[in-house]
């Protein structure tokens, strides 16, 4: 094992307020402490922090690799300010494609002027005929081109199916498989790559991937557990009544992206009254008793269990499923299991202390609320205005002590840490928010100990060496309690380990190590 000594910097750790050293020994933080008694300390080697700042790695408890890489090396309509911007976009890449098929994420109608998807038919000019999927940007819903529906002729047929290459729920299912099956190994493997390594640049060591037979499929989620990027990857596997499968794949849990609804944007989540824009209340996929019929294998089997719930309605059957499976097996062995909630977007107070009193995990994307919150976002579009601020309530998840876990979705939101903490903090419904310490905490240690992990995320001596180095500008700050007055502190007295300020300009990542490893080091 090689010993090693950072010094110079300003390490965040629990174990001393005021740290700027750190010794490593391989994979494992040995002691921390300050620069004078580091003098003391023989290491193989030693890096000069210079005044850096140094903090456990990100957790991002959310990503969907392969789709993510492929939107970072390909068609990404995000910031598509238009439908005839994004047809445009499309046209562009079918001529790199040459006859190939393209693949995009990121469309959304809401922000658009047209306020419509595209049709198969504008697919069908923009690419010269070629087979196209263009998920919107919950990719709960998609749009294909002609030539990709006459591959998955079982689309028309298939519940979601709504016409002019618009799919949801099964139809947009069978679709995804088709588009997916073009994938070769070698594109799934530079997607991936690429996901792991744009991750380890922003500061992230670990990712959750929420994999399933509808997301990726098994090739796509064994080929990234095993890919040795450094960056480490905990995998769930989202199928229902497959937790002997799960654990073959190599899953830590059989859940994640276990949909019990779908999404908000494309009218899928599972809501107790109609949209306020569409005459539906959703789609269930899950009813109470299959909740509790899966929790109770996982329980019994020792595996982790978890759902996507985002409507009312959805959180619903899953807390009820929750109640039946502790009648079964008991409410302390779920307890002990920490099952998870993806998403948890559309909770009430009663709904909250269930999650509580279960230990259940909430995994949650403050960049949704960044994205949709707000008096003229998404949510009031879909739900109006009263039960849009109800979303995201992530004060009131945290004053009840539901574990939080911080996550982007990938690709539905970038990947960002910084711009998660920043969402959390800064709340579009004033009093739901986290404070800076909480969001950090739920970005850091929440993602390790939402896997079942204890003694991860905290620089502390017995820890694993996983941390970034960041070029801070400015001073640490800590938060002040009193929103009345200004937010941020640099008053040492506090005896309380900073942040960067969260209202500045974010850090820059010098180095990201991954339990002794470096992932990561800036030129």
């Amino acid at each position: 094992m090689t010993t090693t000594l950072w010094r110079g910097g300003r390490v965040r750790s629990p174990a001393d307020p005021f740290a700027t050293a750190m010794l490593t020994d391989g994979d494992t933080v040995v002691w921390v402490g300050s620069d004078q008694a580091a003098a003391a300390l023989t290491a193989d080697v030693t890096v000069d922090l210079e005044d850096a700042w140094v903090a456990p790695a990100f957790v991002d408890a959310h990503v969907h690799a392969t789709s993510t890489g492929l939107a970072l090396t390909g068609l990404d309509l995000t910031d598509a300010p238009s439908l005839a911007v994004a047809l445009s976009r499309v046209e562009q890449a079918a001529r790199r494609a040459r006859g190939g098929v393209v693949l995009g994420t990121g469309w959304d109608d809401t922000r658009w002027p047209e306020r419509r998807p595209p049709t198969a038919a504008e697919l069908d000019r923009a690419s010269y005929g070629g087979v196209v999927y263009l998920a919107r940007t919950d990719v709960h819903s998609a749009v294909a081109s002609s030539a990709l529906l006459a591959a998955a002729p079982d689309a028309r047929t298939s519940p979601g199916w709504a016409g002019d290459g618009l799919v949801r729920r099964d139809a947009h299912h069978v679709v995804r498989r088709a588009a997916y099956a073009a994938v070769t190994p070698g594109q799934r493997r530079a997607a991936q790559t690429a996901t792991l390594t744009r991750a380890a640049e922003l500061g992230i060591g670990s990712v959750h991937e929420c994999g399933g037979p509808d997301i990726g499929g098994e090739d796509d989620f064994r080929e990234l557990l095993a890919l040795d990027h450094g960056v480490e990857v905990l995998g769930y596997w989202g199928e229902f009544d497959a937790v002997e499968r799960a654990r073959e794949l190599g899953a830590v849990g059989a859940g994640g992206d276990l949909f019990a609804d779908g999404a908000l944007g494309s009218h899928t989540a599972c809501l107790s009254t109609p949209y306020a824009d569409e005459a539906t209340t959703g789609h269930a996929y899950l009813a109470s008793d299959e909740v509790a019929r899966h929790l109770v294998a996982c329980t019994r089997a020792g595996l982790q269990a978890g759902f996507h719930a985002i409507g009312d309605a959805a959180l619903g059957a899953v807390l009820d499923g929750v109640e039946q499976a502790a009648g079964l097996v008991g409410a302390e062995a779920l307890r002990a299991l920490r099952h998870r909630i993806e998403h948890a977007e559309m909770l009430d107070a009663g709904q909250i202390g269930r999650m509580a009193a279960y230990g259940l995990v909430a995994s949650v994307q403050p960049a949704f609320d960044a994205r949709w919150g707000g008096p003229d976002g998404m949510y009031v579009e879909r739900l109006g205005p009263e039960r849009a601020r109800g979303m995201n309530p992530y004060a009131a998840l945290a004053a009840a002590g539901v574990a939080l876990a911080l996550g982007s979705d990938a690709p539905v939101t970038p990947l960002d840490p910084w711009g998660t903490l920043r969402a959390a903090l800064h709340h579009r419904t004033p009093g739901s928010g986290l404070s800076a310490r909480a969001a950090f905490a739920a970005h850091t240690r929440g993602g390790w100990r939402a896997a079942g992990v204890d003694g991860c995320g905290e620089l502390t001596p017995g820890a694993p060496a996983t941390f970034a180095v960041w070029h801070v500008p400015g001073e640490l700050v800590v938060q002040t309690p009193d929103a009345r007055v200004a937010g941020w502190s640099t008053d040492p007295r506090a005896g309380v380990a900073g942040l960067p300020d969260l209202d500045g300009p974010d850090p820059a990542c010098r180095r990201t190590v991954v339990r002794g490893r470096t992932v990561h080091l800036s030129g």
